[in-house]
């Protein structure tokens, strides 16, 4: 009786080769090739990948990881979405989790939450929570992270409101969600104009 790691060697992709030789394919095309929308979808390809973790193996020696990684810099917002998709769907396993540790990921993950796409900014959030460590929860809990998770509980977007609360009370104590609710008081205070003083005639 063949393990499923043994089996899904045997079986073939699309171009009738194994699994690594396909998702090998994936990522040279993703180098290789010029064209946004093909580039893309070769990502998308490879973030839904990242839900099976019999591949995980693969993306280590193929450094799809890094691959995701590099995609959060990139001006494209597609290419974001499917990177951060990408990472977000695999941080269950304890290995790459440590490797985004290890490589700036955390402060990658945090910029995509001024991102305007929606599904950006929750696979933010979900793989923020999945990074939490010992080590990295000072980084992920910031100020400027929880100021921003504040004003995200209070969006009308329920996916997006119900996952910032999720976070705030999971990860954040109150003396720091209570630091982040005074930093906005005060900058709402200093954003309202002064009434205009009278003019002596």
């Amino acid at each position: 009786m063949f393990s499923s790691q043994e089996y899904l060697d045997r079986k073939t992709g699309p171009y009738g080769i194994g699994r690594f030789s396909y998702l090998q394919s994936l990522v040279t095309e993703y180098q290789d090739i010029d064209d946004q929308e093909a580039k893309q979808q070769v990502l998308a390809n490879l973030a839904n990948f990242a839900y099976d973790p019999i591949n995980y193996d693969y993306f280590r020696k193929l450094n799809v990881l890094d691959l995701f990684l590099d995609a959060l810099d990139e001006s494209d917002e597609k290419l974001v979405e499917f990177g951060i998709g990408g990472l977000c769907n695999c941080m269950l396993d304890k290995q790459n989790k440590e490797h985004i540790l290890q490589n700036g990921g955390v402060a990658l993950v945090i910029n995509c939450l001024s991102s305007p796409v929606e599904e950006t900014v929750l696979s933010a959030i979900t793989t923020l929570m999945y990074l939490v460590t010992n080590d990295s929860k000072q980084e992920i809990t910031a100020l400027p992270v929880v100021e921003c998770m504040l004003r995200f509980s209070r969006s009308l977007n329920k996916r997006l409101s119900n996952l910032a609360q999720v976070f705030l009370q999971d990860y954040c104590t109150r003396a720091q969600v209570e630091e982040a609710r005074e930093v906005q008081q005060q900058q709402q205070q200093q954003q309202q104009p002064h009434p205009l003083s009278e003019q002596v005639s």
